[in-house]
C-alpha cells in the first residue's frame, strides 16, 4: 500500500509537472520561442535531472515519475527553442 506522504508527493508532482504543459502546447502551436529563456530552461533541466537522480536514490516513485515527466517536458521546450529559432 502507498503511504499518505507518497500520495502527497504524487499530487504535488502532478501539479508542478502539469504547469509545463501549457507552455509546451503554446510553443508548439505558435512556433514562437522569442520570449523563452534558454538559460532558464537549461538550468531547470539540470535541477530537475538532479531531483530525478535523488528520487532514484531514495526509491521514491513520486519523485521519479514527476521529475522524469517534467524533464521530458523541459527538453521539449529546449528542442523547440532550437527548432523554431
Amino acid at each position: 500500500m502507498i503511504d499518505k506522504f507518497e500520495i502527497i508527493g504524487l499530487l504535488a508532482g502532478a501539479l508542478t509537472t502539469a504547469a509545463y504543459i501549457p507552455q509546451v502546447y503554446k510553443t508548439w502551436k505558435s512556433k514562437s520561442v522569442g520570449n523563452i529563456s534558454l538559460t532558464m530552461y537549461l538550468t531547470m533541466f539540470l535541477g530537475i535531472s538532479m531531483w530525478l537522480f535523488y528520487g532514484i536514490h531514495l526509491n521514491s516513485f513520486a519523485m521519479i515519475v514527476a521529475n522524469g515527466v517534467t524533464a521530458i517536458l523541459t527538453l521539449i521546450i529546449i528542442f523547440f527553442k532550437f527548432k523554431y529559432k
